[in-house]
């Protein structure tokens, strides 16, 4: 089967190492269900893979890709949750949990297999090229704002980096909830697009706000980081799950962080029950994942290119199959 994958590490030019080309199809396995792939989207975690984060050489060839939209042996549409191995489900409680890509082939392929307890029912009222934007990136954004930023109708949120996957879910969450979004970006056009989106304002980075907020949803890392300490009000959550600048602050703010009495977050992915709860919330509510192209599978380099030079805003989509 046509597939696209990561055929050699290179942590300084990962797309040297990214290939387009035939690679075994998946077998059927008890416990396991075969998923013909309709819309797969791209993740900055492909090109961390392609750097050889979560990616040893000795699993090389390794199909690239954690979000699929697709469908299943008895022809439902389906959506795949790309946590595999958690305790209690998946493929066994006694594995730690790794998503797509890192220990299982991935959805960038006209098939994928996964473990049956991670396929979960497409919504109608969502598109393939829609529902695949949503198992990572709107995902990650989701559990960031309503399980760990705790933010509730009427709070206010900064949101950095716009234009960025996870960034872009949560302006449009984040207003569909009932929140006050702020956000950044140091591209005008991108600024003007937040807005548009839901954002009551979009500034450079590093700009002061006109009110601190409640919390500050954090994707960049060490270029924004101070920025965000700053942009909390007393008591307030910073929730971090990237750090596309780097994961070395020049400033780690600990001393407003104690005496604010700050709050400091991780957050990764989020729980198939979560996903379940996401994609009732588009299907009921209207939001719709913000998509900057869509391409078909063979076009897949031209994806990566764009995603690695940050140019896009909102989601890359790989289409395959009828």
């Amino acid at each position: 089967m046509f597939a696209v994958y990561a055929a050699r590490i290179d942590r300084d030019q990962p797309l040297a190492g990214l290939e387009l080309g035939e690679r075994p199809a998946p077998e059927a396995r008890p416990g396991w269900s075969v998923v013909q792939v309709r819309a797969a989207s791209l993740n900055h975690h492909d090109l961390w893979s392609l750097r050889g984060v979560g990616l040893p050489e000795d699993r090389l060839p390794m199909i690239l890709g954690c979000d699929a939209a697709g469908v299943d042996e008895d022809g439902n549409e389906v959506v795949l949750h790309s946590v595999i191995g958690q305790s209690g489900h998946g493929v066994g409680p006694r594995e730690p949990r790794s998503i797509l890509t890192e220990r299982y082939q991935g959805t960038f392929a006209e098939q994928v297999a996964v473990p049956t307890w991670n396929v979960l029912p497409k919504p109608k009222e969502l598109s393939f090229e829609e529902a695949a934007c949503l198992p990572t990136a709107w995902l990650t954004a989701y559990r960031m704002l309503f399980t760990n930023a705790g933010v509730r109708p009427g709070d206010s949120v900064l949101v950095q980096g716009a234009g960025g996957g996870v960034a872009t879910a949560a302006i449009v969450l984040g207003k569909a909830a009932g929140l006050r979004v702020f956000a950044t970006s140091r591209d005008e056009a991108k600024r003007k697009r937040a807005v548009e989106l839901g954002a009551v304002e979009a500034v450079e980075p590093g700009a002061r706000l006109p009110q601190r907020v409640d919390a500050v949803i954090e994707t960049v890392g060490a270029a924004t980081w101070s920025h965000s300490v700053k942009s909390l009000r007393p008591g307030g959550t910073l929730v971090i799950s990237g750090a596309t600048s780097g994961d070395r602050p020049s400033h780690a703010e600990l001393t407003r962080i104690f005496f604010l009495e700050l709050k400091v977050v991780g957050s990764t992915m989020g729980t198939k029950d979560e996903l379940e709860d996401l994609l009732s919330f588009c299907a009921a509510t209207g939001v719709r994942p913000v998509i900057d192209e869509v391409l078909p599978m063979e076009r897949a380099r031209e994806g990566f290119e764009r995603m690695e030079s940050g140019g896009q805003f909102g989601k890359i989509v790989l289409t395959a199959g009828s």
